[in-house]
């Protein structure tokens, strides 16, 4: 680590629960994020900030007008651009020295299989069921821990789901694939602010699995109503029957 670096990220250095050693691991490690949107925004612009050495962003979307309302990573001279080449001005222009890699096509089941097997952390941001679910799929198969997390309306929601643990549930206990798909914030709506919230749980909980301290959310899905500022956790079991993880037990 360079003097530049021991300045850049001296607080978090002073932390003794991250220190130098945490540091290193957090430049080393090799971060997926699936969706540059609400939540990909606040997920991607930490990471960065706090020296994630690596990061591969995956968004085949541009920037729309009606996304600058919560999508922070963009701004108004960058409609039309893809959001993934979007968020990377914006990060490189925040840290320099993470290394970054756009994915601007859509991942099918191959193309997932061969980005989550890069990463050490994936983390879902994408607005809706059938790519959460093929994420997930990819990460119980490559056993890489995914941070999953999701804002509509003024409700929102995070949870862990470490496949590196036998015991540990994936997204599909927790939702089958029967799940309503009409649930955006284009249909539903949502407030600004909770995307950053729960965008930065996310950010939160990657950066404890890459460094290794404290206890994260696995096995647990944490609820917040915006409209009360309130937080629920609930407990999330591994499901037996689970068509996509029960092999695992």
């Amino acid at each position: 680590m360079n003097d530049n670096q021991l300045l850049r990220y001296s607080r978090q250095i002073m932390l003794p629960d991250v220190d130098i050693e945490g540091q290193e691991k957090l430049l080393a490690a090799r971060v997926l994020i699936i969706g540059l949107g609400g939540l990909g925004s606040p997920v991607a612009m930490y990471l960065a900030a706090a020296g994630v050495g690596h990061l591969l962003l995956a968004d085949f979307d541009r920037v729309d007008l009606s996304n600058l309302q919560r999508q922070i990573a963009h701004t108004t001279d960058r409609i039309g651009e893809t959001k993934v080449e979007s968020a990377a001005q914006t990060l490189r222009a925040l840290n320099p020295e993470v290394h970054i890699r756009c994915i601007t096509q859509a991942l099918d089941a191959d193309a997932l299989k061969h980005y989550v097997a890069q990463a050490d952390v994936v983390v879902d941001c994408c607005d809706n069921f059938t790519t959460r679910f093929a994420v997930n799929a990819a990460c119980v198969a490559a056993k890489v821990p995914l941070v999953s997390g999701a804002a509509i309306r003024l409700e929102g929601q995070v949870a862990v789901f470490d496949n590196r643990q036998p015991e540990s549930p994936c997204y599909s206990c927790l939702y089958d694939e029967e799940s309503e798909e009409n649930t955006t914030c284009a249909a539903n709506g949502v407030l600004s602010p909770l995307v950053g919230i729960i965008g930065s749980m996310q950010a939160l909980e990657a950066i404890k699995l890459i460094v290794g301290f404290g206890k994260t959310l696995a096995g647990k899905l944490l609820v917040f109503d915006a409209r009360y500022s309130q937080w629920r956790e609930l407990k999330l079991p591994k499901d037996k029957r689970c068509s996509c993880c029960s092999h695992t037990i």
